[in-house]
C-alpha cells in the first residue's frame, strides 16, 4: 500500500513539475519595438515634386519651400493698400490629415498687419484651400495627421 501511494505521488510530482523546467529552444523571444516617439514622424509631408527625394531633411525642406511658393504665388494675384510700408513675418499653421486635406489652423500676426491687411485671412486661408492635395506624412507607413507651422514675410512698400 505504502509502494502504491509512494508511486503515485512520484507521478504526480513528475507530471505537475515539467512546466517548471526551461528549455534552451523556448527561451528565445523576439522583442517589439513598443516606444513610439509621436513627436516625429518617418516620412515627412510631401508634394508630387518632392516625392523622388530619399532624404528626411531634403524632403521635409523640399515641402517647406514648394508650399512657401505655391502661397507666395496666390498672395501675389492680390493688390493690397497701405497707409505704412509693413515688413514683418506672419506664422500660419496649417494641418495635413492623414488624407492629404489641408486646411489652415490659425495666423498669428501682428496689430499692424491687421489694421493694414485685415484681410490677409481670408487671403491666406482661400490661398491654402488653393493647394492641391498632398502626400500626408507618414509613421510606421501609416499616414498620420501632422501641423506644421510656416513663417510667411509680408513686405509691403507704399
Amino acid at each position: 500500500m505504502f509502494l502504491r501511494v509512494f508511486l503515485f505521488l512520484s507521478i504526480v510530482l513528475f507530471c505537475t513539475s515539467c512546466d517548471k523546467f526551461s528549455f534552451s529552444k523556448n527561451t528565445k523571444k523576439i522583442a517589439l519595438d513598443t516606444i513610439v516617439d509621436f513627436k516625429s514622424v518617418d516620412i515627412s509631408a510631401s508634394f508630387k515634386n518632392c516625392d523622388s527625394i530619399i532624404g528626411k531633411q531634403e524632403k521635409s525642406i523640399c515641402f517647406r519651400n514648394t508650399i512657401h511658393k505655391k502661397i507666395g504665388a496666390e498672395l501675389q494675384k492680390h493688390q493690397f493698400t497701405i497707409k505704412d510700408a509693413v515688413s514683418e513675418i506672419v506664422h500660419v499653421a496649417i494641418l495635413i490629415d492623414s488624407k492629404g486635406k489641408i486646411s489652415l489652423e490659425s495666423i498669428e500676426s501682428s496689430r499692424n498687419i491687421q489694421e493694414q491687411i485685415p484681410t490677409l485671412d481670408s487671403i491666406l486661408k482661400l490661398s491654402i484651400d488653393n493647394i492641391l492635395p498632398i502626400y500626408p506624412a507618414t509613421k510606421r507607413g501609416i499616414p498620420v495627421t501632422t501641423k506644421y507651422k510656416l513663417p510667411i514675410r509680408i513686405h509691403l512698400k507704399e
